[in-house]
Formats: structure tokens, C-alpha cells, sequence
């Protein structure tokens, strides 16, 4: 299902008949259950284990590696399309942003949430790993915005945009 939705997807990007598109797996308390690698839990409440529990950890790190197996074949296949007007490739001109709703699952932390961006389509410098110092992650989604040619002066919480976007250049 996951590579007809990719499919779909990359579709309509290159016949232009969207611009944007969300792909979303599960809802954040599903208990989705990843049969197809040996994963008979139920995916939220691994998500809600201890830290210490190795096994549950292990599952966590082979769902999280498929996922991003996704997002690669998502990627690669948005590169695999040229442009129609010769100037590179579907990915050249555009951004996939791959996250989580939470940085940690079982103490429900907002803290260090992961975000990759793919593609350059909003002209963020890519291919670097950042480490942002704590900042809220309202300011790079006024990044996206200010990107998208939208200059908001803040995203959500007005306290938590006092410096403005995020320099991704």
C-alpha cells in the first residue's frame, strides 16, 4: 500500500495536478501492527515502553528503519522524474519533511523531535545534520512559511517565534 500511495503521489507531481501531499502512515495512538517485519505489537504502545526495555527498543529501531526505507524510495523515485522543462528532477524542486508528533513516545516529550528535509525545493541548504540548541520547532515551521512566500510573523505560540524563522541557508 505504502508504494501505491508513493506512486500516486509522485503522479500527481509530475502531471502537476498537486503541488502539496501528506503521507501518513498511521494516526498518532494507532496501534498499527508491522507484521510484514516480524512485529506482532501493536505500534503506539511499543512507542510507550521503557527505556530499558531492549526488545521493544529493537522493534522501534527495525519500524523507524522501514519507515525511512519509505521516505528513500519516495525520495528516489521524485529524482528518477525529470522536470518537464529540462531543469533537473521532481526532487530538485521539492521538499519532503519527514518527522515524528513526539521526541521521545513514552514520556510524551516535545523536546528534541526529529525533522529530516529532502529535496530542494525551498532552498534550504540539505545534505548537513543540525543541531538546533533546543530551539522551538515553531520557528522552522516559519521557515517553511517565510520559504513558501509567506512572511508570518510567527507559527502557533507568538513566545515561541520571538527570534523569528530559523536560517536554513
Amino acid at each position: 500500500i505504502s508504494r501505491a500511495q508513493i506512486e500516486l503521489l509522485a503522479g500527481a507531481f509530475a502531471n502537476d495536478d498537486a503541488r502539496v501531499a501528506t503521507l501518513q502512515y498511521t494516526s498518532s495512538v494507532g496501534q498499527a501492527r508491522m507484521t510484514w517485519l516480524g512485529i506482532q505489537d501493536g505500534h503506539h504502545s511499543l512507542s510507550h515502553d521503557p527505556d530499558h526495555a531492549r526488545e521493544s527498543h529493537e522493534k522501534l529501531v527495525k519500524i523507524n528503519h522501514w519507515f525511512a526505507g519509505e521516505i528513500a524510495h519516495l525520495a528516489k523515485r521524485l529524482a528518477s522524474i525529470p522536470e518537464a522543462n529540462g531543469q533537473g528532477t521532481l526532487l530538485d524542486h521539492t521538499t519532503i519533511l519527514w518527522t515524528n508528533e513526539l521526541g521521545k513516545g513514552n514520556s510524551h516529550s516535545q523536546d528534541n523531535i526529529p525533522f529530516l528535509l529532502l529535496g530542494g525545493g525551498l532552498g534550504f541548504k540539505t545534505g548537513r545534520t543540525l543541531d538546533l540548541g533546543g530551539q522551538p520547532h515553531n520557528r522552522l515551521w516559519l521557515s517553511i512559511a517565510h520559504a513558501l512566500g509567506h512572511p508570518i510573523p510567527k507559527f502557533g505560540n507568538p513566545d515561541l517565534c520571538k527570534d523569528g524563522p530559523l536560517d536554513l541557508a
